[in-house]
């Protein structure tokens, strides 16, 4: 790679063609390539725009590798990656990450306090919390970054050994949301802040706010936050994760957890005898199913756990669109929730979720 293919003459390029180059480099699977890419653009940048490394740097890890890491989970949602070469793509991602950090050394002594970065139990897209880590890590804070699928446990535990002025913790999927929540009161009760980041925790951070945590769509976003002064709990914050939502008093997140497999094995039964062509599918293809409806029962679930029907919603026309870029007609998943429906009819609460979900669908002259 020479120079030119980063800057032009004594500028830079726009980030929209160092993005099509990253793109390019990681889609031939080119680590060497992309490392040296994301390394000479840290430094480009920071000569021609006479800025800071730090600077540069954050602006590579932000404007250069963050988009590129979503265009990954694009490509693979419109089937033109296969989950082998989506998982290779973030490996590389990744090493670019780590290349970057180490163009722009850490403060010695940072100024501005220790935070603890890590994902909720389950959770193992890593990389967001990771671009957050190393991005306040630039600006002078020092992190801990533990990494994905921390228990609750161990991150408390890592809390009474190492002192934290605040937890940030990340979660993408967001069935992961009760996990998160026990995962927040128990940081609160140890007597640290907690600010919650990613997908999971819903538009504008509203389940993280409903969970009465701190939230930041983005490391600029946290570091404006907690450089403003966020407050640490009182003793007052020990409490019930159910003091937080009173609706589940009615037992019926509880019961759909507890009777999951049941729920998930007659959908099976319901779905075969409502989509016929599935008894042709093979044994790859059944198991894959039934992933699927265990999927469509933990979302129903979380979403009965955060009472919010739009959660649910957008998990269904999310995979609808998923399985019609993967040739599967999106009525397919009309008899399932049908089959959900009729099992619960005496949960109000998820029949209403279903029905909506259904509804969203829009799959005209087709009945479950």
């Amino acid at each position: 790679m020479t120079s030119t293919s980063v800057t032009e003459g004594t500028g830079m390029p726009s980030f929209s063609v160092l993005r099509d180059q990253l793109w390019q480099a990681v889609s031939n699977v080119d680590d060497t390539h992309a490392v040296a890419l994301v390394r000479h653009a840290a430094h480009a940048l920071a000569q021609a725009e006479g800025t800071s490394p730090q600077t540069a740097a954050e602006r590579v890890l932000l404007e250069l590798i963050a988009p590129t890491q979503e265009r990954v989970g694009v490509e693979w949602a419109a089937n033109t990656i296969t989950i082998a070469q989506e998982h290779a793509a973030t490996a590389i991602n990744e090493r670019c990450v780590s290349a970057v950090a180490d163009t722009a050394p850490a403060t010695p002594e940072p100024a501005k306090g220790r935070l603890t970065v890590a994902c909720v139990d389950g959770e193992w897209h890593a990389l967001p919390a990771r671009l957050v880590a190393e991005v306040l890590r630039l600006r002078g804070w020092h992190v801990d970054y533990l990494g994905a699928q921390v228990p609750t446990q161990h991150l408390i535990a890592h809390l009474h050994q190492r002192h934290s002025d605040a937890v940030l913790l990340s979660s993408s999927i967001p069935t992961h949301l009760p996990v998160a929540h026990t995962a927040i009161s128990s940081c609160q009760t140890a007597g640290i802040p907690v600010i919650a980041g990613g997908a999971a925790f819903g538009p504008d951070g509203a389940y993280a706010r409903l969970m009465q945590a701190g939230w930041a769509a983005n490391a600029g976003g946290a570091d404006a936050l907690l450089t403003k002064g966020i407050e640490s709990p009182t003793v007052q914050a020990a409490r019930l994760v159910n003091a937080d939502l009173p609706h589940l008093e009615d037992q019926e997140y509880t019961m759909v957890r507890q009777s999951r497999r049941q729920l998930v094995k007659q959908t099976l039964v319901d779905v075969e005898e409502g989509f016929p062509v599935m008894r042709q599918y093979t044994e790859y293809q059944r198991e894959r199913t039934v992933e699927d409806i265990d999927h469509i029962v933990n979302y129903l679930a979380t979403a009965l756990y955060v009472d919010d029907d739009a959660l649910f919603t957008r998990f269904i026309t999310w995979t609808a669109d998923i399985l019609v870029a993967r040739g599967v007609p999106a009525v397919s998943l009309l008899p399932a929730l049908g089959s959900l429906d009729r099992q619960l009819s005496d949960f109000p609460r998820a029949t209403c979720i279903l029905a909506t979900a259904r509804g969203a669908l829009s799959v005209p002259g087709q009945r479950a």
